[in-house]
């Protein structure tokens, strides 16, 4: 079956955008209950936004606190559009209080710790508060500084991108970007040795600005080089084959077990440890730097962190079925911030957060919660402008095609350009909305 472009804006924009690109739990409104339990969410991210929104229609009569430094909202999905100059920064920008409900109370501060035992909550600002029950999303850190000689201020110039820092720096990665697609030389691309939001972007950068290249006519004068730490381009075996074999097709070199450690930005040369240990040098005329990735540091002092894996990122501990903390059953984690072997994506978060809600209304009746998350997560892997492979996969790297017949996950096609070009972030406010 294949879809003409009125049929798909007939799909997207009708009934089915939420139900294609994240799936997730549906039937008949639940039942709300009287209660006044008191929630706070650490977090006002897609995960803790959402969950809120979802709370509110739930729970007569609870109180719900979120707790976040940020007044503005990021959708984040869209940065790697922004870095390929496909949209403009403030695509990406809303305001917190554009989609949090009423009757839920917004402290604008970053917590600094949690008591477990106490059951409280303190910011940096003085507030303590009191929780009958936490959900910890408070999203993830990018630790720049652990690039040696790499800092915010150089993006955008002398041939340094990196989108992942937010809206302002992925259009100054697009303006270095741009010049290296009209200009040429040699392209490094990067991802971090530690687990990562949305894996995928990366290679979606890699291949736009490849393909934007192409477009402008200079495909013979740039070098494109991905350089990782892993020994495989994707998580997925399946899918790590497809992205070789186009990264082959298009001449696209890979440095596979290669880690950056440090930029010489006066020089151009990126500093990478191999897999030896060894160091080992590679001149640029554009690098696109992603950081290590970890948890923000009250998770791990507040003792909410695994102990025996991910130690140097700091997860929260939780059991991947139901998000719920193995040791403080009144905590549940939420989105990047998880410690669960997937999950770092805004589809997993579609995912997540019913699961969550579930348990956390069954336990406040006094009951056990049904739902569990599978892993399910969700990649729109851009390969150039106007095509893209919709990769969806669970916790055992099973391929779990929404529309199997419809939208071959391994293709590029149209369709999947347009579900995260055009449907993605309409499914993604419903989201936030608490409606998908």
């Amino acid at each position: 079956m294949t879809l003409d472009r009125r049929q798909f804006l007939a799909l997207a924009m009708g009934t089915g955008t939420a139900a294609v690109v994240t799936p997730g739990a549906g039937g008949a409104p639940a039942q709300s209950i009287t209660t006044s339990a008191r929630i706070i969410i650490i977090g006002a991210g897609a995960a803790g936004t959402a969950l809120a929104n979802r709370l509110v229609r739930r729970l007569d009569g609870a109180q719900i606190t979120i707790i976040d430094p940020r007044p503005n909202h990021l959708y984040q999905p869209g940065l790697t559009l922004v870095a390929a100059g496909l949209k403009p920064a403030n695509y990406v920008v809303s305001e917190n209080t554009d989609w949090l409900p009423k009757g839920v109370f917004f402290v604008t501060d970053k917590v600094a710790a949690v008591d477990a035992e106490s059951k409280t909550v303190s910011t940096e600002g003085g507030e303590n508060l009191s929780y009958d029950w936490l959900v910890v999303a408070p999203g993830l850190i990018l630790d720049h500084d652990a690039i040696e000689g790499f800092s915010l201020d150089m993006v955008g110039e002398n041939g340094i991108g990196a989108l992942y820092a937010g809206p302002e720096y992925a259009a100054r990665t697009w303006a270095a970007a741009s010049r290296f697609t009209e200009e040429g030389g040699t392209g490094l691309f990067t991802r971090p040795a530690t687990e990562m939001k949305c894996a995928g972007a990366p290679l979606k950068h890699t291949f736009l600005i490849d393909d934007i290249a192409r477009r402008a006519g200079n495909s013979g004068k740039i070098n494109m080089v991905y350089a990782a730490p892993q020994g495989s381009l994707f998580g997925v075996p399946i899918v790590a084959e497809k992205v070789r074999m186009l990264f082959g097709d298009r001449g696209i070199e890979t440095r596979m077990k290669h880690t950056l450690k440090a930029l010489d930005a006066d020089a151009k040369k990126a500093t990478f440890a191999d897999a030896d240990g060894f160091d080992v040098e590679m001149d640029y005329d554009y690098i696109h730097v992603i950081p290590p990735q970890r948890a923000p540091e009250f998770v791990v002092q507040s003792g909410l962190a695994w102990a025996d894996k991910w130690t140097d990122q700091g997860w929260v501990e939780c059991d991947k079925a139901t998000m719920r903390h193995l040791r403080y059953p009144e905590i549940f984690a939420l989105g990047d911030v998880a410690g669960v072997p997937k999950g770092k994506t805004a589809a997993s978060v579609k995912w997540q957060v019913p699961v969550v809600e579930d348990h956390l209304v069954a336990a406040i009746e006094g009951r056990e919660g049904t739902q569990a998350y599978t892993g399910y997560t969700s990649c729109p892997l851009i390969t150039k402008i106007g095509s893209a492979m919709l990769i969806e996969f669970d916790y055992n790297n099973n391929l779990v095609p929404s529309f199997p017949g419809v939208i071959a996950p391994l293709e590029e096609l149209w369709i999947s350009w347009l579900m995260k070009e055009v449907a993605l972030k309409a499914t993604y406010n419903a989201m936030l909305r608490g409606r998908a």
